[in-house]
């Protein structure tokens, strides 16, 4: 396994690049589409689904026929179950991205690491001394930012609410996703996963009314600018580069899209962040990268012949 200290290869770096670009566009072009965010949230489910499943149904067929009725059941259930999970984050931090901030919304869910930390103590994995402090720090960042937007209108409130929903919706998909992924290859995974997230969204948009269709072609160039983005080309340079460097660095740079979603919002959207929230956002990152770095160091394996580091695999 490598270090979290060791400096990635150059094409490593690149694809890190290129990742976190394609994940900072996300909010940016959410806010920008003139459509819903569920219908938004759905089109970008169903057509990743499109793209993956055929792949699947290619590449991995035996293993599809071993989720469906063989011995992988189990892990079957947990995709569905993950895609439930991630069907409610993407119906609670959507919106909260067209009704509030971009900077707040996409800070305020980075929070996942810290309710994957309550949910690991709930399993009776309890966090480090360290991992407790970034969840405080964490906390208080979060609050801070929201004490903000209490100023400012009921609807911002209600945006910070739907986006610490979507954080804690994110946490419970990875936690079943950690389970599908035991014995399930990641193309099968995210094919089941997605699509039934796509499946539920759909059945949300119809029984509310939600038109999915009659965008101009703006609104299509930015839904498909997420899939192609965030959705595909984003999770597969990370997957890329784990094979290079160590699941912690990869966590932590993932935090650098809340900048670049903030600095996209203000030159593209002129949506300027409020001054007055950018201390609380800074202390919810802070807390963060505690929690991820102190969950690294809690987690690896202590030798007495030699040191050695671990990285656990973040989700897809």
């Amino acid at each position: 396994m490598r270090s979290p200290h060791t400096v990635p290869p150059p094409a490593t770096m690149l694809a890190l690049l290129v990742a976190v670009l394609a994940v900072s566009s996300s909010a940016p072009l959410i806010a920008f589409a003139a459509a819903p965010a569920l219908a938004v949230a759905f089109w970008r489910n169903s057509l990743a689904t499109v793209v993956l499943a055929p792949v699947a149904l290619v590449s991995r067929r035996t293993e599809i026929r071993a989720v469906i009725h063989g011995p992988r059941r189990r892990e079957g259930l947990f995709c569905l179950l993950a895609g439930l999970a991630l069907a409610v984050h993407f119906a609670t931090w959507m919106p909260s991205v067209q009704l509030g901030s971009v900077a707040t919304a996409t800070a305020l869910v980075a929070t996942q690491p810290v309710w994957q930390g309550l949910i690991a103590a709930a399993q009776g994995r309890r966090p480090s001394t360290a991992g407790w402090i970034g969840i405080g720090l964490a906390v208080a960042g979060a609050a801070w930012a929201t004490g903000v937007d209490f100023g400012v209108s009921a609807q911002a409130v209600f945006a910070d609410v739907l986006a610490l929903l979507g954080a804690i919706a994110a946490a419970v998909y990875t936690a079943l996703g950690e389970r599908a992924r035991t014995s399930l290859s990641t193309t099968t995974y995210t094919s089941i996963c997605y699509g039934t997230c796509a499946i539920l969204l759909l059945a949300v948009c119809v029984a509310g009314g939600i038109d999915l269709t009659g965008y101009d072609g703006q609104t299509w160039a930015a839904i498909l600018a997420i899939v192609a983005g965030a959705q595909l080309l984003g999770h597969s340079m990370f997957n890329y580069a784990l094979h290079h460097t160590s699941a912690t660095t990869i966590s932590v740079l993932i935090l650098l899209e809340v900048p670049g979603a903030a600095l996209l919002a203000w030159l593209w959207l002129r949506q300027v962040p409020r001054l007055s929230s950018l201390p609380g956002l800074a202390l919810l990152l802070l807390g963060v990268i505690v929690v991820i770095v102190g969950a690294a160091r809690g987690s690896r394996p202590v030798r007495v012949s030699a040191p050695s580091t671990a990285s656990s695999t973040p989700p897809p």
